[in-house]
């Protein structure tokens, strides 16, 4: 089946069940491989990606659910050479260990950002609970966060 997708803000077209999920379409079709395949349940958050901006599950995400909402990918934030904010609090606070799940961490925490420019801690930690890093950098997640929000790291100005 032809089902129209945008992503990113470019519209595309794809050849795929509306049940299959945004995932697979992502990753197979249009060759968007930040966001990965974690658990497929929905348990993780490595798949994270934003559908109007909020952040979804995209593993559990059937194709069908999608419509005409626009998904923002971690490839539609910036890429090495132009790194948004959040993207540049990450590297510099050094968030990511292994980096599987950091595309999942960053468009979790861009959703909440792009909704609460200055969130406080407590907010953030809520906010991006679903998420999981297996390699513990939770702390400097939240720092990178803290950062992007211009609000203060560890006693400091960010």
């Amino acid at each position: 089946m032809t089902i129209r997708i945008n992503v990113n803000g470019a519209e595309h077209v794809v050849d795929a069940e509306p049940d299959t999920p945004l995932l697979y379409v992502l990753r197979g079709d249009l060759r968007l491989n930040g966001a990965k395949y974690g658990c497929g349940l929905g348990q993780c958050g490595a798949c994270t990606v934003q559908l109007d901006g909020k952040a979804i599950f995209s593993c559990v995400t059937p194709l069908a659910a999608v419509g005409t909402r626009k998904v923002r990918t971690i490839e539609g934030l910036g890429s090495v050479d132009r790194m948004n904010a959040l993207q540049s609090a990450f590297a510099a606070e050094q968030a990511a260990q292994c980096g599987y799940c950091s595309a999942g961490m960053i468009m979790r925490a861009q959703a909440l950002l792009d909704a609460i420019p200055q969130p406080d801690e407590a907010q953030i930690r809520r906010h991006m609970q679903t998420n999981l890093c297996r390699c513990g950098t939770h702390m400097r997640i939240l720092r990178a966060v803290l950062r992007a929000a211009g609000l203060p790291v560890d006693g400091h100005s960010a």
